[in-house]
């Protein structure tokens, strides 16, 4: 079957490897019908991660079952399925708590690599959700969102306590950012500032819901949402990017008393102790729990309530890996969908 291997920072290639089988009892083997490339995959291929040796790469997926093992027993061969880009069994108490994310069992998909023909799926009953009926076109693309950025940026915006009255500012302008705009406009909230540089990322924002564009960064912008909110800053922030700068923007952009839900992969972020103390906000984060809101986000889809595959502004044949990883790296697209 093809795979997307990466075997150095920007050597990416489509290689001939075994098909998947069933390792544990409570796997589950997929034909993966779309994968796509994450912001996250380019730490590695811009070298800001180490790639040892030649890797898999891909997390997010869809597909159809395969194979089950003996032990599966909601999924079963042929169902439409999306799954988490992290595996976890959903019973344990930490995925009881809502943090599947951080399952006692978790298996982190990047480590198996879904950017293929077929995957397998650990702990299939916990982390796979069938989806009813037939998905159009578009919502596959949506559905394929659900299994990382959408659910991520529904994870940050519920972690910032967006709602119904708040001012919401969103830093960071990739999928993940623009899916938080979304999130924070279903939940209620009452403005969504969103921090864009970029005029076509600008316009998907204020489709999915952004009533305001700040282009500033650091202290401009900072400066900037809070004389948009009578100096007071953002009831609710998301950060969606994971470097020292966005990080102390969305910090600095909410005001006290406020909440940041912080999603973005951690890359040299360091907070002075004085100054988190002084900012008197709350911070939650971390990997997305995606498989808690799964269920909901499928239905939204398949009901065509929300829209997230808009974010897919590139579309390629896994063949073609390579042209999707430079045109992220370029900024030359949002997010690349690879058909199989």
């Amino acid at each position: 079957m093809r795979a997307v291997v990466m075997h150095a920072p920007g050597d990416v290639r489509v290689e001939d490897v075994e098909k998947p089988v069933i390792v544990e009892p409570t796997d589950a083997i997929i034909r993966v019908t779309a994968a796509c490339i994450c912001g996250s995959d380019l730490w590695p291929y811009r070298g800001l991660e180490d790639v040892n040796g030649p890797t898999r790469m891909g997390h997010e997926y869809i597909g159809i079952v395969d194979q089950v093992g003996p032990e599966v027993r909601q999924v079963t061969v042929g169902d439409y399925v999306v799954g988490s880009f992290v595996a976890s069994d959903n019973t344990c108490e930490i995925c009881r708590a809502g943090f599947q994310s951080r399952c006692v069992h978790q298996v982190m998909m990047g480590s198996i690599g879904t950017q293929a023909d077929f995957a397998r799926i650990p702990l299939a009953d916990g982390t796979l959700v069938t989806v009813p009926g037939e998905p159009t076109e578009a919502q596959a693309r949506s559905l394929l969102a659900a299994s990382d950025v959408l659910g991520t940026g529904w994870f940050a915006a519920v972690a910032a306590e967006a709602g119904p009255g708040k001012t919401v500012a969103v830093v960071g302008d990739g999928a993940v950012g623009l899916l938080g705009v979304l999130a924070a406009k279903r939940l209620g909230a009452e403005r969504v500032i969103a921090m864009s540089r970029h005029a076509d990322r600008q316009a998907l924002a204020r489709r999915f819901g952004a009533t305001d564009i700040v282009e500033e960064r650091g202290e401009a912008g900072i400066a900037t949402i809070k004389a948009l909110t009578g100096g007071y800053g953002a009831h609710s922030t998301i950060e969606a990017v994971g470097t020292q700068e966005s990080m102390l923007q969305a910090i600095g952009a909410t005001r006290p008393g406020g909440h940041v839900g912080y999603v973005g992969v951690s890359h040299g972020v360091r907070l002075d102790g004085l100054d988190l103390f002084f900012a008197t906000v709350s911070l939650l984060g971390g990997p997305a729990p995606v498989r808690r809101f799964l269920p909901d986000l499928i239905e939204l889809i398949m009901t065509d309530q929300i829209d997230p595959g808009a974010v897919f502004d590139l579309t390629l044949p896994i063949e073609d890996a390579a042209d999707g990883y430079r045109a992220m790296d370029e900024r030359r697209a949002t997010k690349v969908l690879l058909t199989l």
